[in-house]
């Protein structure tokens, strides 16, 4: 079964982690789901990775979000500033965020930090919160031979070192994706 095409928003601390980056991008590559994120939502990863890391490499980092802007044509996203004042979330700092989604039409904000994005609130714009757990599941139903793909594609790319799949399913695990990881334990010979 084919899906429509999904806009989303990838927050900042769902691209925090390089491995569940490259797995949603990975997704994304499908052409299936259309990610968006800002310079803004670039800079909260990359400084939050700093500063959790400070052995990381600025330069390194900046070069993935330059390959991020050009593999992903149109999800950069700009002009959504004069919505930010318009929003009320709980987190004030958050509201970029949704700004970005509403100006993309983007269905989905996919986020660790559910909380600060009420489904109450998003409602109101047709948009919906949902962890990167719920997100990947979702597609999984509506979609699997897409987010087979793309998984068996991104743990076939890990050289440094490889993963066998029992490997790379603890690895998403660790990542928070707990319901993906059993979908896809029941698959492993796709993974």
């Amino acid at each position: 079964m084919m899906i429509d095409t999904i806009d989303v928003v990838y927050d900042a601390c769902v691209l925090h982690s390089g491995s569940l980056r490259d797995l949603l991008l990975n997704i994304a590559a499908s052409e299936e789901i259309c990610p968006h994120w800002s310079n803004e939502i670039h800079e909260e990863w990359i400084g939050s990775l700093l500063r959790r890391r400070p052995n990381s490499n600025r330069e390194s980092l900046a070069r993935t979000r330059q390959r991020m802007d050009a593999e992903f044509e149109g999800s950069l996203t700009k002009g959504y500033e004069f919505l930010v004042p318009t929003l009320t979330l709980p987190d004030p700092k958050d509201r970029h965020v949704l700004a970005v989604a509403i100006l993309t039409r983007s269905s989905w904000i996919v986020t660790f930090n559910l909380n600060d994005f009420p489904n109450a609130v998003l409602q109101h714009y047709g948009i919906e919160s949902l962890s990167p757990d719920e997100f990947i599941f979702r597609l999984l139903q509506e979609a699997p031979h897409l987010v087979l793909r793309a998984v068996r594609n991104h743990r076939l790319c890990l050289k440094n070192p490889p993963k066998t799949s029992a490997e790379y399913l603890a690895t998403l695990e660790k990542q928070g994706l707990p319901k993906t990881v059993t979908f896809l334990r029941e698959h492993e010979e796709n993974v």
